[in-house]
């Protein structure tokens, strides 16, 4: 004999579907809004009236034919090798965790041969954004890239 298949069957079908959606969709969302360590822009509106500058100060700054290369040593300093970049230039890197717990870091460089800045201290393990910036007699080059 076959059972029939009422109202109460397919409310809870329903119910049951729509809490599977749901608590799929509220558990992917804190997993994303946890790893998020801040805002890209705090006003996109503002930022996009900018941009155009921003376009300007790039080419002026890929003007300068200065270039530079961070990378992370087997024991953990952080080295910048530069091209182009006169003698006396100062390095500063600002540091930052892409992702979990923020974490921030301002080193200044220190020269250790022709062309090649380290950091004072070791770095910690792990992924860091490193945004770099240059200056030589009044002029200022910057650059991000990421450590693994």
């Amino acid at each position: 004999m076959r059972n029939e298949f009422t109202g109460k069957h397919m409310a809870m079908v329903l119910v049951g579907g729509f809490g599977i959606v749901m608590a799929v969709n509220f558990s992917m969302a804190a997993v994303a809004t946890s790893g998020f360590g801040g805002v890209v822009v705090e006003n996109s509106y503002i930022a996009s009236q900018k941009f155009n500058g921003w376009l300007e100060e790039a080419e002026r700054q890929e003007g300068l034919g200065w270039q530079a290369a961070t990378k992370r040593t087997e024991d953990g300093w952080l080295e910048v090798e530069t091209e182009g970049v006169p003698a006396g230039a100062v390095v500063n890197a600002k540091l930052r965790r892409p992702l979990g717990q923020a974490e921030y870091r301002e080193l200044s460089l220190l020269r250790n041969a022709p062309n090649l800045y380290r950091s004072p201290n070791p770095l910690p393990a792990g992924r860091w954004l490193v945004r770099l910036t240059i200056e030589s007699g009044g002029r200022q080059w910057k650059s991000e890239s990421e450590l693994r």
